[in-house]
């Protein structure tokens, strides 16, 4: 079994006019590298009506309408994170129940507000009664303000983690952008926080450094929008680390976190 839990899709309210080839090419590219599940998010209408990290409401529920579409017809393939915007509380909290009624298996947040905000309290409460993770959008150590949006590092997400312990975090793409030592250092010791490893870098000794200080029991494979630099990741690791500790990474860590049975048609 082979879980990315941090993929991407596109719908026909998005910016791009190859949506369904994309879509299918994400596809082809799974069963290439052996991927047993999507654990995908839409976010919004990525940019063409609303803000891709600010998304309206309407914006979010078309999104995640066009994720459920899509589980509906690759069910065994593709599993959902509900994608909310914090800023709109009640919406949010509404959307989130809607698609977890509806078979989504986590929560999704951007870069919408900072991690640390308060706001966020009442979707890490809803997804605390719910048991259900939360994969937020993270640059790795964030140096300056970015403009369209509310860019958050690990510090912030960990100040969330410790006001909601029994929420499983998942910390995104490592390898998306930053200074990811930063992020490893800040991470000693938050047990409830897990590192997806996706994201377009490949540095050197990233993936020793992800082992060796947070330990291989919480780190997540994922690949985001780069499924090649996932692919080169996943054979690093499958040299770098014993077969048990590759099971881990590749699907065990994951279903510890996800939902029972999230992944059991896998």
């Amino acid at each position: 079994m082979l879980i990315d839990v941090h993929a991407h899709f596109h719908h026909a309210g998005g910016q791009r006019a190859d949506w369904a080839e994309r879509n299918a090419s994400r596809l082809r590219a799974g069963e290439q590298i052996g991927i047993t599940r999507h654990v995908a998010s839409i976010l919004g209408s990525w940019g063409r009506t609303s803000p891709t990290y600010f998304p309206s409401p309407a914006d979010v529920t078309t999104g995640n309408n066009a994720l459920l579409d899509l589980m509906r017809a690759h069910p065994d393939r593709i599993a959902g994170y509900a994608c909310v915007n914090p800023n709109y509380t009640a919406h949010a909290l509404g959307e989130i129940t809607r698609c977890l009624e509806l078979g989504m298996i986590g929560i999704k947040l951007a870069a919408s507000r900072r991690a640390n905000d308060p706001l966020l309290d009442p979707i890490a409460e809803l997804a605390g009664a719910r048991r259900v993770p939360v994969l937020h959008h993270i640059w790795q150590h964030r140096r300056t303000e970015w403009p369209g949006q509310e860019a958050s590092d690990a510090t912030e997400l960990i100040e969330l983690a410790h006001r909601h312990p029994a929420v499983p975090f998942i910390l995104a793409h490592i390898g998306g952008g930053g200074d990811w030592r930063y992020t490893l250092d800040a991470l000693a010791g938050v047990d409830n926080v897990h590192v997806d490893l996706s994201g377009s870098g490949v540095d050197r000794l990233m993936l020793e450094s992800c082992v060796s200080r947070v330990g291989v029991g919480r780190l997540l494979w994922g690949c985001d929008i780069t499924m090649c630099t996932g692919l080169a990741k996943l054979r690093h690791l499958e040299n770098m680390l014993p077969p048990e500790g590759l099971e881990q990474v590749r699907w065990r860590n994951a279903a510890t976190i996800f939902p029972p049975g999230s992944f059991a048609a896998g």
